[in-house]
């Protein structure tokens, strides 16, 4: 398991922006049953740590001489930087199932690309899964070689998780494909289109309620 170290802070507020300065980020640390606590943890482990285990896998936090296994939660980042400026550790029950985000990661090549020209499309980046917190995986890998022909599809049904780990997401959702060039560009309208038609389905309604409206204050006065 990821080990991180933290230390209890005493500085709050705007003062915060010291310890950014000296390389570390302020965190906080909570969860059912736990005291709540201030921290701040080395932006470097951090930054290490977070890029392994992401959000939705455990990470021992030891504080002091206590070991918190808890997730990452809340990571807040700096709008132009785009460094972390403050982090939520949450420490979860382990013996009570969660609901959590999980991503899904493409890897390999997928033959249909070269044989038809086509473009890998990527359709889910991440599926909602159900597990005690010691089962969650940080990540769910989806190779992709098996994408041969343009009528090839991954779905959720076909991602490899635990046993242990319940996938929420609805089986029949397409995770990946190959489409050829034509169609991705089809596809990449399509929401623009569908906005524009709805933006209008919701004008057109609009104005009849304004033409039903002023019947009924016609027939009121009256």
């Amino acid at each position: 398991m990821i080990q991180l170290s933290a230390k209890k802070r005493e500085i709050i507020g705007k003062k915060v922006k010291v310890l950014l300065k000296e390389g570390f980020i302020p965190a906080v640390l909570y969860g059912p049953g736990a005291a709540s606590l201030v921290l701040s943890v080395a932006k470097k482990e951090f930054d290490m740590a977070y890029k392994e285990a992401g959000e939705s896998s455990l990470v021992s936090l030891n504080v002091d001489e206590d070991k918190n296994l808890v997730l990452i939660r809340g990571v807040q980042q700096h709008p132009l930087s785009g460094s972390t400026i403050h982090v939520d550790f949450y420490q979860p029950r382990l013996d009570v199932k969660i609901k959590i985000m999980v991503p899904v990661h493409l890897e390999g090549e997928a033959p249909a690309q070269k044989n038809f020209d086509g473009t890998l499309i990527q359709s889910i980046n991440e599926v909602e899964v159900f597990a005690l917190p010691q089962d969650l995986p940080s990540e769910i890998i989806v190779d992709v070689s098996s994408l041969k022909t343009l009528e090839d599809r991954i779905l959720v049904e076909n991602l490899q998780v635990d046993l242990k780990v319940e996938m929420l997401a609805e089986s029949d959702w397409i995770v990946a494909q190959v489409m050829p060039a034509q169609n991705v560009e089809e596809e990449l309208a399509k929401p623009v289109e569908d906005e524009a038609a709805a933006v209008e389905a919701i004008e057109k309604i609009d104005d009849k309620k304004k033409e039903g409206g002023e019947e009924d204050t016609k027939e009121t006065k009256e």
